[in-house]
């Protein structure tokens, strides 16, 4: 892992295949970490694209560089951090490409600075903006139950509880959101230090509580979150990839969010595959990057 200063952070990120060659961004979820992308980035490099694998704020390695800076999990503040990063590294242009936290990361740039992003791979919703003035809407019972990971978080309870057992809490999800996916206790312990992370668990409870309206952001991005609240459709060529054994975000017959992708669109459905995709489908993930190019 190497690491550079970005904007309010020290982001520790992994880089392989040539330097010049096409950049391609790839962002991790909750609860994961950049391991999910070591078969991609190998697929990738044979075929001479730049693979830029950062761990996200509250994982990995990466840490905040001043003590005072609020450690805000809110989805202005994952935008903002990727951007950084591209400026970091003289990135003026990347393919982005990302699911959960990272997809949501990407779908922000993609929409706000379109001009640095040549195509998107996002999975799960697709659309990962989070409206959250229509956050406190009720959905179906059946989706409901799913969030039941966010309501706990929404708690002192579920704070402790994510701190004192969050092995033991990540494990779990993995195995109900990816129930086809026979990972062995080695290759979770590989993304598992990551949790290690001293702001993780400040980074996640502020996330889950502040996309309901439950707590404040830091006011820092209030500009971005602003502009997000339009739900501003995102301008560049897309491809959205889907598990259909997903078990948090499974795909609904209906493609609800095509409308909000005006450039090349295309929903792809992967038979047995659950949330952690690119982990789960390294050829298929990389295969979409490819076919961006």
């Amino acid at each position: 892992m190497k690491s550079i200063k970005a904007g309010v952070l020290d982001i520790a990120y992994a880089e392989f295949g040539p330097r010049d060659g096409v950049p391609v961004i790839l962002l991790h979820g909750f609860p994961y970490d950049t391991n999910a992308y070591a078969d991609v980035c190998g697929r990738l490099s044979d075929r001479g694209l730049r693979s830029v694998v950062p761990s996200l704020r509250g994982y990995g390695d990466t840490r905040f560089l001043a003590a005072a800076t609020p450690r805000s999990g809110q989805q202005a503040a994952l935008g903002a951090d990727l951007l950084a990063l591209m400026d970091a590294l003289s990135i003026p242009k990347a393919i982005l490409a990302g699911y959960d936290w990272g997809g949501r990361a990407a779908c922000i740039v993609s929409a706000l600075w379109p001009e640095r992003v040549s195509g998107l791979v996002s999975c799960g919703a697709g659309y990962n903006i989070q409206n959250i003035a229509a956050a406190g809407m009720p959905v179906l019972p059946e989706e409901e139950y799913r969030y039941w990971y966010q309501y706990y978080f929404h708690s002192e309870r579920g704070r402790i509880g994510l701190d004192i057992n969050r092995r033991a809490l990540c494990r779990l999800i993995w195995k109900l959101w990816s129930p086809n996916w026979a990972f062995d206790e080695a290759t979770f312990e590989r993304s598992a230090a990551s949790f290690d992370n001293p702001d993780f668990v400040d980074v996640v409870i502020h996330s889950y509580r502040h996309r309901f309206g439950l707590a404040v952001g830091d006011p820092a991005f209030d500009t971005i979150e602003s502009l997000l609240a339009r739900q501003p459709d995102i301008m560049v060529p897309t491809i959205v990839m889907q598990g259909d054994a997903d078990g948090v975000d499974p795909p609904a017959a209906e493609d609800a969010v095509a409308s909000h992708f005006k450039a090349r669109y295309e929903r792809r459905i992967l038979h047995g595959i659950g949330h952690n995709l690119p982990q789960e489908a390294p050829a298929a993930f990389a295969n979409a990057i490819l076919s961006l190019l």
